[in-house]
């Protein structure tokens, strides 16, 4: 299926879910396999004759496959629309984009919200735990059934960029390049545990109903908002937090209660409450878990340059921020050991900034500049015009 999607008048997109047929079934790494697999997804601008132009855009924990169109729940513009569109490092008068939403994700592909065939009711906890190799095992179905053989490049940031290196070790022959953002090969035990505080909050919802809500028409929004806010804090620097807000108050004095007195404590419910519209509690317990399971060294021998013994051929780009304490610039600079230790072909970029981990969706002209640069390099070594 597709149609035409709501987008900037100079991007021709299209969205659409493809269903694969029956017999193509997901096995995951648990041993379970998915069937009926959804897998929904949008592109921008053309794949041209060769079909030698299509880059795969990762999305981070809560996005999904709206990186350029207006979201259909929020009516925001895309997650990354200020580097998707004409004129922008990711052009589509240039470039055939390709942006999906996971396996196990909320936005129309195939998770715990889906309908199990074998009981017509949502999977909930029913839905077998995945792994970032499943996604990538899933987007790699697509990529195929849709009629391309090499991509020009994978590119994500923060769980994008662990698809990245994903897609490296398990299908360097799909890949001419490859651009990892604000990511890790692992993911870390400080990490794991802010995860597990938000999961804690999601199950501690009465409406949660042990992972059945849906059944009973009800949401436990209260949880899946804390959990939101608490990762969202991890998405931030302390000087991003000081510059934007500091110690100001909500307004003249305080309240002498416990009521939003800070402004930053106003911002962090906010976040909360306006995320419960666009995602799905159960979604967030298997993808915080998927990325829990992450390390990818340990899928290679415990070595992770072994990880990218056949990716010699891969142009990598390895980004990282100054202030983002989340996925640090020396777990970047462990990634670029590894690929200079399997012999491929890396550079680095080290981004100073003070706004953390989220700035690769904010105005960051290093960053514009660092990706308009390697796919303009990209693209003429593969001989687009």
């Amino acid at each position: 299926m597709t149609v035409t999607a709501s987008a900037s008048p100079a991007i021709e997109t299209h969205a659409g879910t493809h269903r694969f047929p029956a017999g193509k079934a997901l096995r995951l790494d648990s041993g379970a396999t998915l069937e009926p697999l959804e897998i929904a997804y949008e592109t921008y601008g053309r794949l041209n004759e060769a079909r030698t132009n299509a880059i795969l855009v990762c999305h981070a924990l809560t996005g999904d496959q709206h990186a350029a169109s207006i979201h259909p729940v929020t009516g925001k513009p895309g997650w990354w629309s200020r580097v998707i569109g004409p004129g922008l490092p990711l052009d589509p008068e240039r470039y055939f984009i390709i942006s999906t939403n996971v396996v196990g994700g909320c936005m129309g592909s195939t998770g715990p919200a889906s309908q199990d065939a074998r009981t017509g009711e949502p999977y909930g906890l029913t839905f077998p735990v995945i792994t970032i190799a499943d996604m990538v095992r899933a987007q790699a179905l697509l990529v195929e059934a849709l009629g391309i053989e090499t991509l020009l490049a994978v590119v994500g940031g923060s769980m994008g960029g662990m698809q990245v290196l994903q897609w490296a070790a398990d299908y360097p022959e799909k890949l001419f390049s490859a651009v990892c953002i604000a990511a890790a090969a692992r993911h870390s035990a400080q990490n794991i545990a802010f995860h597990e505080v938000g999961r804690q909050a999601i199950m501690a919802d009465p409406e949660w109903r042990a992972g059945a809500y849906m059944k009973a028409r009800v949401r436990p929004e209260k949880g899946l908002a804390v959990a939101r806010m608490a990762a969202h804090i991890t998405y931030l620097s302390e000087q991003a937090l000081q510059r934007k807000f500091g110690r100001e108050l909500q307004r003249d004095g305080l309240s002498w209660g416990f009521d939003a007195d800070f402004q930053v404590e106003s911002y962090l419910r906010h976040q909360g409450t306006s995320f419960v519209d666009r995602f799905d509690a159960n979604s967030y317990l298997y993808i915080t878990r998927a990325l829990d399971y992450f390390d990818l060294a340990a899928q290679h021998g415990g070595v992770l340059a072994n990880a990218f013994a056949k990716a010699r051929g891969v142009r990598f780009c390895v980004l990282s921020f100054s202030s983002d304490w989340l996925y640090s610039t020396a777990e970047s600079r462990d990634i670029v050991r590894a690929l200079n230790a399997a012999g491929c072909r890396a550079s680095f970029v080290e981004i100073e900034t003070d706004k953390g981990h989220d700035a690769f969706f904010l105005d960051e002209p290093q960053l514009d500049a660092t990706l308009r640069g390697f796919f303009a390099a990209t693209a003429h070594a593969r001989g687009l015009a």
